[in-house]
């Protein structure tokens, strides 16, 4: 399958409703030509984020004491998505 590109998935999502609000007026002022590219645009930034993040925090423990932990690893994911450890 060199060359060709997957079918795209059609999935239900729950979502804070004023995000949502803020997401179909960014479609309506054309700055995206769809809620669902619009969606797909920023799950894909997060996960080229969290790759990027993953990145640093690897090369900076290793210049100072070796490749993360699992529990290193858990600690930036965390702080990275916003939540409390």
């Amino acid at each position: 399958m060199s060359g060709m590109t997957r079918p795209k998935a059609k999935i239900t999502v729950t979502l804070d409703a004023d995000a949502l609000d803020r997401a179909r007026v960014v479609v309506a002022e054309g700055r995206a030509r769809s809620l669902s590219a619009y969606l797909e645009h920023a799950m894909v930034a997060q996960l080229t984020a969290e790759a990027e993040f993953d990145t640093t925090v690897a090369q900076m423990l290793e210049a100072t004491g070796g490749p993360p932990t699992k529990e290193e690893r858990a600690a930036a994911r965390s702080l990275l998505s916003g939540s409390s450890a």
